[in-house]
């Protein structure tokens, strides 16, 4: 096999790849012994005709495309190793020359990663992000956790109130006419959910159970039903059932039932502290972003289009593996949200780009700052990985490649360039 490299315009490169004329015998030798079983001429046993009676019938051509992609993943990977280029994206594979008894010639364009001019990236200017907790703070969320541990209770002494939960018919009605989709029974409503248009949930509160009550609501000028929207509608509603949220009472027993403390002010002070240390890590996160964010866009480089061409269908991939987890395949995905590929595909090309130009600030960051990743910390973080997944270390270790681990030294470098740009960085 020979090589030729040709550097494009815009970070992209050919390939030229030639293979003797011996390996195109090879090729077609074994795409004949592949595809024989498949052919039968008369007078010969299926499976038996020789390659030559074939190729005479049909033409010497019948075996180039299966002798073509064989020969192109086994070149091109040669070549890949070879070239010394760091490719970026997919080939795009394009046959020169194919022909028996001759080198079998084929180009392949691809993305080259781009080389980056670093701008500014330390003393860059974020802002100030408070830690301090507020009383009002720590009472909402010790509400919010009183609201996770509320029980349920049937009411039956009194109307509907707001954040009820009710059971109701209901049926709606424009001038005077039921319409469709407008009619439920024993349907479950928690009373200022929003789930149903506005105005809507509000007139329920004040309705006694068994005994209709009229809503009487317009139909946003927006609504997804076209024959309904801007209208007027009257809905008979009946409740027959009413549910409250009983919640418990704010005491030590609480505090001792929802945590570790003892007391109702030890738990108020372990809240407070918790919510300081989330706004902690919120605050790092954004002081990180900004200041990166500062750094990629005082960066020059030229990413090719490939390039992001790739990382978009990685994402589509990662999004499609997500989808699945939920019961879901994106084909159903796309049916239940009126989405196609495309259009994803076309809206993710702007977070597909940002990705690709962060990743390679970082890196260059990397390699201006030399930062180097030991064996040792390499060790550490397999140690953590290791305890989030309840598996030995050495166990871990078994499943990871010299690649894996080289990418993971890679992945740690680059996030020792976040924490230096956003420790080198000043708060406005």
């Amino acid at each position: 096999m020979s090589l030729q490299v040709e550097k494009l315009e815009h970070n992209m490169a050919k390939l030229t790849i030639e293979v003797a004329a011996e390996e195109v015998e090879k090729a077609l030798q074994a795409a004949y012994l592949k595809e024989r079983k498949k052919i039968s001429l008369p007078g010969f046993r299926k499976g038996k005709v020789p390659r030559q009676m074939i190729e005479k019938m049909y033409g010497p051509e019948i075996f180039y495309d299966d002798a073509a992609n064989s020969m192109i993943s086994e070149a091109y990977g040669k070549a890949y190793d070879e070239c010394e280029l760091e490719i970026a994206s997919q080939p795009k594979i394009d046959v020169v020359q194919l022909e028996k008894g001759k080198p079998f010639i084929f180009t392949a364009e691809v993305a080259v990663k781009p080389e980056v001019t670093l701008g500014e990236y330390k003393g860059l200017k974020v802002d100030k992000y408070s830690t301090r907790v507020t009383q009002k703070e720590v009472d909402e969320e010790i509400e919010k956790e009183r609201e996770r541990n509320a029980r349920t209770i049937e009411v039956t002494d009194r109307a509907v109130q707001d954040k009820d939960i009710v059971t109701l018919d209901f049926e709606g009605f424009v001038d005077g006419v039921a319409f469709d989709g407008g009619k439920g029974t024993d349907y479950p409503l928690t009373i200022g959910s929003g789930s149903f248009i506005p105005g809507f949930e509000e007139q329920l509160i004040g309705a006694e159970i068994d005994k209709e009550t009229e809503v009487n609501v317009t139909f946003p000028e927006d609504y997804q039903s076209k024959d309904l929207a801007g209208k007027a509608a009257t809905f008979k509603c009946t409740v027959h059932a009413i549910k409250a949220k009983e919640l418990p009472e704010l005491d030590d027993e609480f505090a001792s039932d929802v945590s570790e403390c003892e007391t109702l002010e030890d738990y108020r002070a372990e809240v407070k502290k918790n919510i300081k240390e989330r706004k902690e890590r919120e605050g790092k996160e954004k002081r990180e972003d900004q200041a990166v964010e500062q750094a990629v866009e005082n960066a020059q480089m030229d990413i090719p289009q490939p390039m992001i061409d790739l990382q978009v269908r990685q994402m589509v991939d990662d999004f499609a593996r997500r989808v699945q987890q939920q019961g879901l395949s994106l084909e159903q995905y796309f049916q239940f949200t009126g989405m196609t590929v495309e259009k994803m595909m076309e809206e993710m090309k702007p977070q597909a780009e940002k990705r690709i130009r962060t990743r390679l600030v970082l890196e260059a960051v990397v390699k201006a700052e030399n930062i180097a990743i030991s064996d040792e910390r390499l060790d550490e973080e397999l140690q953590k990985m290791a305890e989030s997944y309840q598996m030995e270390v050495e166990k871990l270790k078994e499943f990871m490649g010299e690649n894996e681990k080289a990418q993971m030294k890679d992945d740690i470098a680059v996030q020792e360039a976040v924490t230096l740009i956003s420790d080198a960085a000043v708060e406005a």
